[in-house]
């Protein structure tokens, strides 16, 4: 007996009515999926605690600025990299409520930082 894709996607045992086998998020009551962004508390720029850092690793030797501790919701967070990446002349990226900035932009991100209102400090040598 030949199943599909869309047949297997819910498993059934014949014993009862528990699942064995689930595609992610076709279950009704997936904790993974209380939690959205949305649900995000956006705060003020002056509650912010940011860390901007010039890291290497993991980055095949490229340099990148990455500014991390942000609470705000994911629309803000591309606005606000639209904003850096034109500044600093250079691409970025958001990642996991993450800011990078290519390149070692440190002193002009922590200027247009301030200059928007948050509160960042650089980090790291």
């Amino acid at each position: 007996m030949a199943t599909s894709k869309r047949d297997s996607e819910h498993k059934v045992n014949s014993g009862g009515n528990r699942v064995v086998y689930s595609e992610f998020g076709t279950g009704t009551n997936s904790a993974a999926l209380e939690r959205s962004p949305a649900s995000v508390p956006e705060i003020p720029p002056h509650q912010h605690n940011l860390k901007v850092q010039a890291t290497r690793s993991g980055r095949k030797g490229k340099t990148v600025t990455v500014i991390s501790g942000f609470q705000v919701k994911p629309e803000t967070l591309e606005l606000l990299v639209k904003q850096l990446k034109s500044q600093c002349g250079a691409g970025g990226t958001v990642k996991e409520n993450t800011i990078e900035i290519q390149g070692d932009h440190r002193p002009k991100v922590m200027e247009t930082l301030i200059k928007l209102g948050y509160k960042a400090k650089i980090s790291g040598g």
